[in-house]
């Protein structure tokens, strides 16, 4: 029944509008529709065509959305709007009092009314409940926080500024337990509730451990040169190759590449009775790295080594063919190649070792003898066009003593380090003076941090792996 009366009384406003200006101009169309037949307000005769008493402009009253249409005969209604018994239209623009988000939001307040809303059924045109416009902002209160939206993202985001989540943002900075010394026997003693935090010396090896750890790109092909023997070009390639082996999470590997009977294999424990000679020759069934596993041996460092031909009734040497083939092989599994030249640089692998290395380490000893070998041996590269693989080289000092009598090792230096990338001094260690099976755990701390440092050296070039130009193969 309901509404049949609703259609109804939108009739006798449409009549009533027709008759009464008053209405067609001032009162909205449903606001005649949503009053009942029985009203007196919208029956004929009782005064709802005729113009209002007063208007809210002239007696400072405004009308709240909740009260109804009063009679125009000046009783008050007792609605909170009609303070002094002044009827007015309900949805009026006019009318409609100015209402403080935050008291509608709260409730405070009573909500403004908008167009197509019906107070008796709750809901607008499209028969959902009535809320505050889209626009609104919402209001914080007891358990809501606004949120920023689109500033958020303009002061950094998810990744930046006070939106960073990130564990540097969240959590406290902290002192790193220290690594040597005193400051480590009383963090230890302590149980940790004393941290002093690290010393100079321990920030500066794990600064030089992160420089071990570049990102490798590719294969880095090492060649360790020298015109003179006897200056530790077999123990430079193993301690250099271990120090890599046991910093960095990729596969390092140091190749014999000494034409004449090389000793590379007995600094490390034997695994196998394999050589590059047995590696070359079933190259076709090599497939995976498990494959070129069974041909290598490995030390306690994680260093992998291939060892050279040691039957002395083998009479063919090393060339330049069987070390390219051996090179192109490894570089699918390996991420640092080392290879132990022999003295000679006129030799046939010689030329493959230098057309693929990347970078040269140039091994001399603390003696003048051993430092004119090593200057001839740049001298010699210079002259045969490998002058760009000169300019990428390290030099090393190796064995020197405490005590290097009447020889200037800093002049020495300064003249590698003309021509040199770097210059880098080994010092003298007992246990690589024995000659046997090298293992880092035995190395004295000095020789230890050198070797960290000679390393790290070297990586400052593994961004330009395979950046040199190399020489085409000449067919035979």
């Amino acid at each position: 029944m309901e509404s049949r009366d609703d259609a109804g009384a939108e009739r006798e406003a449409g009549d009533a509008a027709q008759r009464s200006p008053t209405l067609a101009s001032g009162q909205p169309r449903d606001a005649a529709a949503g009053a009942s037949p029985s009203d007196p307000a919208a029956t004929p005769g009782s005064g709802a065509d005729e113009p209002a008493a007063s208007t809210p402009s002239d007696t400072g009253v405004t009308a709240s959305p909740g009260s109804s249409s009063g009679s125009s005969s000046g009783t008050p209604s007792g609605a909170p709007g009609d303070a002094h018994g002044v009827a007015a239209p309900a949805d009026s623009p006019e009318t409609t009092r100015r209402v403080d988000t935050a008291e509608a939001a709260r409730g405070d307040a009573p909500q403004p009314r908008h167009p197509g809303f019906d107070p008796r059924a709750g809901t607008g045109p499209t028969g959902r409940v009535a809320g505050p416009p889209a626009d609104r902002a919402p209001v914080a209160g007891r358990f809501t926080t606004p949120g920023r939206g689109a500033s958020a993202a303009a002061n950094g985001g998810p990744n930046g500024g006070p939106y960073d989540l990130s564990s540097a943002q969240l959590l406290r900075p902290s002192k790193r337990p220290p690594q040597t010394g005193w400051r480590r026997a009383l963090f230890v003693g302590t149980g940790g509730l004393v941290n002093p935090g690290e010393s100079q010396g321990d920030a500066a090896r794990r600064e030089l451990i992160a420089r071990v750890n570049q990102p490798l790109h590719g294969c880095y092909k090492i060649a360790m040169l020298s015109l003179k023997g006897g200056v530790g070009k077999t123990t430079m390639t193993t301690t250099l190759g271990s120090t890599f082996a046991s910093l960095r999470g990729d596969r390092v590997i140091a190749v014999d590449a000494n034409p004449d009977r090389g000793t590379l294999s007995q600094k490390i424990p034997l695994e196998t009775t394999a050589t590059v000679r047995h590696l070359l020759r079933d190259a076709d069934r090599v497939r995976r790295y498990s494959d070129v596993r069974a041909y290598t041996s490995q030390g306690p460092s994680r260093l992998e080594i291939l060892a050279s031909e040691q039957d002395p009734a083998v009479s063919e040497a090393f060339s330049e063919v069987d070390y390219r083939r051996t090179v192109t092989l490894l570089e699918h599994f390996y991420n640092v190649v080392l290879t132990d030249c022999g003295t000679g640089l006129m030799h046939s692998a010689m030329k493959g070792v230098l057309d693929v290395a990347d970078s040269l380490l140039i091994v001399s000893s603390a003696s003048i003898d051993g430092a004119r070998s090593a200057s001839a041996t740049l001298d010699w590269l210079d002259a045969h066009g490998y002058r760009d693989l000169v300019s990428r080289s390290v030099a090393v000092i190796n064995y020197v003593r405490r005590s290097s009598g009447n020889v200037d090792l800093d002049r020495v230096s300064d003249h590698f380090a003309a021509r040199c990338r770097a210059v880098v001094r080994l010092p003298f260690d007992p246990h690589l003076e024995e000659g046997a099976e090298i293992e880092l755990d035995k190395l004295a701390s000095r020789t230890r941090a050198a070797l960290l440092e000679l390393a790290a050296t070297v990586a400052d070039d593994f961004g330009r792996a395979g950046s040199r130009v190399r020489r085409p193969v000449l067919p035979r």
